[in-house]
């Protein structure tokens, strides 16, 4: 080799080499995009997302060094989903994360190629976002709480501590909880078997809430569940207070519900930071090439009772000693 076509060859490995660790750096930073439920100012959801991020630092992505997370919050409906969904697609992002049937329904309709993990998603294979809980398939995988068929679980307990119950009230939110559909035909078969009327109570906004458990208390006998709902959740203050003041049963999913004065809950047990936590688990597995088809769904295969006897007896119920010999916890 000549002197000159050396150093062309010299010049140009040097060239080569100095580039090489510059691509390195572009190929190790990786891009999650997340979908939250729920306002930004939400401490609750805000904690969830800091596990989430806690946890995958923890597996050694880190932000501004070789991740990058971009965040979008829906306290919204069904449209405002599929706006962040479609800005976070067009950001490129190697995994989304999504936190609600909601929003993943806006994912998928957005995407059928970028990897997907959900979390505080119900009976995902019911819905049609999974083969099987088993084996995925596909790009979606995640973690669930609920079954379909736990709706008629809570028609069955809010009978058994108000044995006059004749109507049956299930209050979603429509365009937040479209998963509530499915809840609410369970609680039908089972009102069915009951002797009970079961009804849907839709509210739409904030201000639909205190005319429709007005209205639905005008007729007696009647007892409210609250099926998983963000939006529902979100005010389960003010439910409380109107339950009480209209002398009304209800049963939540939500663990908070007794512990607010609400009458009971019937929940999965599920710590929702754990598994924010674990979700970053599978995050970091696809990150790593893993497909999220093969990662099979987890999902919580206990439930816990809750009964606010305080509750109960300002309601004028007698809770049957089966019943609470059954509660996880009795609030008195």
């Amino acid at each position: 080799m000549s002197d000159m076509r050396r150093r062309e060859f010299i010049t140009l490995l040097g060239g080569a080499a100095a580039a090489w660790p510059l691509a390195a750096r572009a190929q190790q930073t990786k891009r999650v995009g997340v979908l939250m439920g729920g306002p930004a100012t939400d401490s609750i959801r805000q904690a969830y997302v800091a596990a989430f991020g806690h946890a995958l630092r923890q597996l050694g992505w880190i932000e501004g060094q070789n991740l990058r997370v971009d965040v979008r919050w829906n306290p919204g409906g069904s449209a405002l989903a599929q706006t962040y969904a479609a800005q976070l697609i067009g950001l490129q992002p190697d995994v989304i994360f999504a936190a609600s049937t909601l929003n993943l329904e806006a994912v998928r309709e957005a995407t059928t190629t970028v990897p997907v993990v959900f979390v505080q998603v119900s009976d995902p294979v019911a819905q049609g976002f999974v083969a099987s809980l088993t084996k995925p398939g596909g790009n979606l995988t995640g973690f669930s709480a609920y079954e379909f068929s736990t709706g008629g679980k809570w028609l069955d307990l809010l009978k058994e501590i108000a044995p006059g119950l004749a109507h049956a009230g299930v209050m979603f939110n429509p365009d937040q909880s479209p998963q509530s559909k499915f809840f609410m035909k369970a609680v039908e078969a089972a009102a069915l078997s009951h002797g009970v009327r079961a009804s849907a109570v839709v509210v739409g906004s904030a201000a639909d809430i205190e005319p429709a458990i007005t209205n639905f208390a005008s007729e007696p006998n009647g007892g409210l569940i609250l099926p998983t709902d963000t939006f529902i959740s979100l005010r389960q203050k003010q439910i409380v207070e109107l339950a009480d003041r209209h002398r009304l049963p209800v049963i939540s999913w939500n663990p908070e519900f007794p512990k607010m004065g609400g009458l009971m809950c019937y929940s999965a047990t599920v710590n929702t930071l754990d598994q924010y936590r674990r979700a970053a688990g599978y995050v970091d597995r696809i990150l790593k090439g893993t497909k999220p088809g093969d990662l099979p769904i987890q999902q919580s295969e206990k439930y816990t009772l809750v009964i606010n006897l305080k509750t109960a007896n300002a309601l004028g119920l007698t809770v049957p000693l089966p019943l609470l010999g059954r509660a996880d916890e009795v609030i008195e």
